[in-house]
């Protein structure tokens, strides 16, 4: 391997570092919320997320250096940097396999790092150009028959197979160096290439695909089938098309440490730090719920038939609890108060307007009073509230004014 192919492989071990870190992050930024929508807004969480695509780019810098296999397992392996980081800093539980699937895939990996031969440019010729484009829509309407169907199973394989697409294309991506000199002229030559386009759709493909599947099935089976067929297929594929080579020699070793690699994948892909981890992100609320912080208290309950419990408040009479308590006991309801739950009519005899509805009653045109009786039902004394502008006159009395203070008048 050259130093760039050596600077290439510590790009990609920091990609999974950040893969590593990014869940972890995301995981505590998602504990420390209460919702999906302030997880999503969290600084944690978006940290984690821009570790997650400074990881990705850096997986597309590394295999202009490195063959597929190589890059995809490094890949993998952030599995384990996950599970140590869990059980170090979250206090999660490690099994003793999985401390076993963690020694061996380093170990694996160093041997994949000594097995990787010298890479060439890929010459991405119109015909390639022209597959990527065909595989791209055939990945898409797998995935859409995929979703269809619901296997979580097969929703993740086809998620995983997007996302080693789109390092097949990062891998078959070539910008030649004479177009790298300004920022101008590299932007150019990016966004002209078609290869950009469909490497950015597998990838978004493949994480819409990943998230569909831990929706549906269980999540350490769902990341282990993923990862098997991002690191599988892809690596296959670039070994026989895309020209990826081997040292000499270290086939058998390759092949044994790629193998090593996913598998080790797989069971640190059910390890209970991993497993939380992804169950700990924003999940979708069932229909009909709202986010609370603290869960609703329930109901009192009054006892009733087997089964069939009586509930002390009936729907329709709840928007009692809002009425003061003077207001519901006669003992302390002051003059003011009383006939609570009535109509209360304004205005002159021959036509008034209802000015308060009580909020368990409906105004109907019944309920209007008739012109014979207006009087005594719009300023009575013991019916509505007893308010100033509705009490009756006053007797009329004779004051009796002083000799004194009328003569001084």
């Amino acid at each position: 391997m050259t130093t760039g192919g050596w600077i290439a492989l510590g790009i990609a071990i920091f990609g999974s570092l950040c893969y590593a870190v990014g869940s972890i992050l995301q995981a505590v930024g998602a504990r420390r919320s209460t919702s999906a929508v302030k997880t999503l807004g969290h600084p944690l969480y978006l940290i984690g997320i821009a570790l997650d695509m400074a990881a990705w780019l850096g997986s597309m810098i590394a295999l202009r250096e490195l063959a597929v296999y190589l890059v995809e397992s490094v890949l993998a392996g952030s599995l384990a940097i996950t599970a140590f980081a869990a059980w170090a800093f979250l206090g999660s539980k490690l099994r003793k396999r999985d401390v076993a699937a963690i020694v061996i895939t380093i170990c694996a990996l160093a041997g994949l790092a000594l097995s990787a031969g010298q890479q060439h440019i890929v010459a991405a010729s119109l015909q390639l150009r022209l597959g990527f484009v065909v595989a791209l829509i055939v990945v898409l309407v797998l995935g859409w028959g995929a979703t269809r169907i619901g296997s979580p199973g097969l929703i993740a394989s086809i998620g995983g197979l997007s996302v080693g697409a789109a390092a097949l294309g990062g891998r078959a991506l070539h910008l030649p160096d004479d177009e790298m000199t300004t920022v101008g002229s590299a932007a150019l030559a990016i966004f002209s290439e078609p290869l950009t386009y469909v490497l950015l759709v597998f990838a978004a493909n493949g994480m819409v695909m990943y998230a569909n599947a831990l929706q549906r099935g269980d999540v350490g089976r769902v990341t282990a089938v993923h990862w098997t067929g991002e690191v599988v297929a892809p690596s296959v594929i670039a070994l026989t098309i895309l020209g990826d080579t081997v040292r000499p020699g270290w086939e058998p070793v390759a092949l044994a440490a790629a193998l090593i690699t996913v598998s080790c994948a797989i069971v640190l892909a059910s390890a209970p730090a991993t497993s939380t981890l992804d169950a700990s992100g924003p999940a979708a609320l069932p229909a009909g719920a709202q986010p609370h912080a603290l869960p609703a208290p329930p109901l009192p309950v009054l006892p009733g038939a087997p089964g069939h419990p009586v509930t002390a408040l009936v729907p329709l009479e709840a928007w009692r609890l809002a009425i003061p308590l003077e207001a519901r006991w006669p003992a302390l309801q002051p003059p003011l108060v009383r006939g609570y739950g009535t109509i209360v009519w304004w205005g002159p005899s021959w036509a008034p307007l209802p000015i308060w509805v009580p909020p368990d009653r409906t105004l109907v045109p019944r309920d209007r009073p008739k012109i014979a009786d207006r009087p005594q039902r719009i300023w009575p004394a013991r019916i509505g509230p007893q308010l100033p502008y509705n009490r009756r006159p006053a007797r009329h009395r004779d004051i009796i004014i002083p000799s004194r203070r009328r003569d001084a008048a």
